[in-house]
């Protein structure tokens, strides 16, 4: 019994403890914002003229009644208020998605297709981003008002200049000229089943240059301003000029005590990076023709394939 005890009393602790509160609130709001965001994007596309079926409409060989039956096996028979009541019981209840009007297939395993394509852009955009950006923000940094400085402040600012849709654009006629020693578009070549396992990678690596480096340019540019300033923080601290004064080698000083400190408001960015990334790739996918996500929510959007661009 005052082993029940001991146990309802840490749970009581728990519950009513302001961390959990927290994390309670911060969920319920995570959980209102995505219900407003879903309302929101089914009353633009209900509110836009036409539907899915317009397009089929216009087909002489579809009858009258095929277009009934199919506008009522997607429900589209129905008010607008009633078509999105069962789609959210359906998510909600069986984490049903819904059907696409244009695949004719679940919506889910639509997108589960379509993801991995888009992780992958991102993640490699990520990876170049912060390989390249941090050793030369710190180069910028120690070598502050210097020729080294100005050089690399020219080009951040060159690169934060230039929005996605103009550096995709530019490398893609850079690809035509460059033809076929870059791929111009697509995830993969003609022959891709035909290769070995390790072809396959670098094949697929191989028509991720353009795209990867679409995203990663801006950025980049900015990841490359963000540590110098971070850095050049640092290193006007007490404590680094306490370091100094004892004989620390300044290598010691910069890249043991004031890196440390310097990147750790950076693991703070590279969540919201990511995440931008996501959206972002949309561009790039669109120019070269990469199978992700962007392309899909574009066909939807075209098409007014409801539940797929929910």
């Amino acid at each position: 019994m005052n082993r029940f005890d001991g146990a309802w009393h840490r749970l009581k602790l728990l519950v009513t403890s302001e961390t959990f509160l927290y994390v309670v609130k911060r969920l319920l709001q995570g959980l209102l914002t995505l219900l407003l965001a879903s309302a929101l994007s089914f009353a633009i596309i209900q509110f836009a003229p036409g539907d899915f079926l317009d397009t089929l409409r216009q087909n002489p060989k579809i009858s009258p009644e095929r277009i009934e039956e199919l506008k009522e096996q997607f429900g589209l028979d129905q008010p607008a208020i009633i078509q999105y009541w069962r789609w959210l019981v359906r998510v909600v209840t069986k984490f049903d998605f819904g059907t696409s009007f244009a695949y004719f297939r679940p919506v889910s395993s639509l997108l589960l297709e379509r993801i991995p394509a888009t992780l992958l852009l991102a993640v490699a955009s990520i990876f170049i981003t912060w390989t390249i950006a941090i050793p030369l923000g710190i180069l910028a940094a120690v070598n502050q008002n210097r020729t080294t400085d100005r050089f690399l402040q020219v080009i951040s600012y060159t690169g934060q200049g230039f929005p996605s849709l103009i550096t995709a654009l530019l490398l893609l006629i850079l690809a035509q000229n460059l033809s076929p020693l870059v791929p111009v578009g697509s995830m993969t070549s003609i022959n891709h089943d035909d290769l070995s396992a390790i072809g396959k990678v670098l094949d697929i690596g191989w028509h991720m240059i353009l795209p990867t480096i679409a995203l990663s340019i801006t950025s980049f540019a900015g990841l490359q301003r963000i540590t110098r300033g971070e850095l050049l923080d640092v290193l006007r601290q007490d404590y680094i000029q306490t370091a100094r004064a004892k004989g620390l080698p300044e290598n010691r000083v910069i890249y043991v005590h004031a890196l440390r400190n310097a990147i750790n408001p950076l693991i703070t960015i590279l969540g919201f990076e990511f995440a931008s990334l996501l959206s972002g790739s949309f561009i790039a996918e669109i120019f070269f023709n990469w199978p992700g996500l962007g392309r899909l929510i574009l066909q939807a959007v075209t098409a007014q394939d409801l539940y797929l661009v929910m």
